[in-house]
């Protein structure tokens, strides 16, 4: 397997991103999820197998889930895409979604229930996390006591910037900034309350939003290993840095490797992609015990 194992003979994507494939089809977007790899702004060369199979999947499943929230999603059957798309099932089935078009709004909507990461370098700089004052004392990792909207640009390339709530809103308006800050603030806590039964802490998350026909809908992947910070309840200890469902694995080899983050990036090593692909598969597995990513895999 290849960083281009799901590619199409003959069809160029209208765009390739570090780790997904979009198709333009005028009203609608395939969107294909790939098994590459993305950290320190670089495309990994080695993959993770099914990876791509696995953020589509629960992206899919949480849509289901929170069916009242409007979203993008049209079908993951690839019988239900239009030609020549459903022509390619080997290639397609588990990893693609067929979704609205919509116009993109140029925010990050991030939610955190707990203080880590860019979070927590914040906290100790300043007290507080995109101009919210949060208690003194905090430990790496604690629990908030009520989760927080932290914002952040949305860049094509390079980094994204925390922003307050006030920048935000110059972005995309008052009131759109409002309604993005209730929506994200209501799918984490849902998901948070849910993953918790299944043994997940959900740390923080990002949603991203657009807009089709006046309204705004959830766009994107949602509540993955890759948008999210996915801690098992189970290996949770406040005062230092978790253990993530995620590529931490990756993350982790890259930073002892002595790779100074420029391009090109190093192949990974067999273990680590082991261990990244059976982290992400325990994701979808807590999660959603139902579902049956075998099936798609070769």
């Amino acid at each position: 397997m290849n960083n281009d194992n799901s590619s199409l003979p003959g069809i160029v994507p209208e765009y390739r991103g570090k780790v997904r494939d979009i198709y333009d089809l005028g009203e609608m977007l395939i969107i294909v999820a790939s098994d590459r790899v993305s950290a320190f702004d670089s495309v990994i060369p080695t993959p993770i197998p099914g990876k791509g199979i696995v953020l589509n999947t629960i992206s899919a499943a949480w849509f289901d889930k929170f069916d009242t929230v409007p979203n993008h999603m049209i079908s993951v059957d690839v019988d239900d895409f239009p030609e020549p798309f459903n022509g390619f099932p080997e290639r397609l089935a588990g990893r693609s979604m067929l979704v609205k078009k919509a116009h993109r709004l140029d925010i990050e909507c991030i939610v955190r229930g707990y203080i880590s990461g860019s979070g927590w370098k914040e906290y100790r700089k300043t007290g507080g996390v995109c101009g919210i004052r949060l208690p003194d004392g905090l430990k790496n990792s604690d629990r908030l006591e009520q989760p927080i909207f932290t914002p952040s640009t949305k860049a094509d390339s390079g980094h994204d910037e925390n922003i307050s709530i006030e920048e935000a809103a110059k972005i995309v308006g008052e009131k759109t900034a409002r309604e993005l800050e209730n929506m994200s603030l209501e799918l984490y806590e849902r998901a948070s309350e849910y993953a918790l039964s299944r043994g997940i802490i959900i740390a923080d998350t990002k949603f991203e939003f657009g807009v089709t026909d006046d309204q705004i809908i959830v766009i994107d992947e949602i509540l993955t290993p890759d948008s999210s910070r996915f801690w098992l309840i189970d290996e949770y200890e406040p005062g230092h840095q978790q253990k993530s469902l995620d590529k931490q694995f990756v993350r982790d080899f890259l930073d002892e490797s002595g790779w100074d983050h420029e391009p090109p990036a190093p192949e990974l090593p067999a273990d680590i992609v082991e261990k990244t692909s059976e982290r992400y598969a325990m994701a979808a597995k807590m999660l959603f015990p139902d579902l049956n990513i075998k099936r798609y895999m070769k």
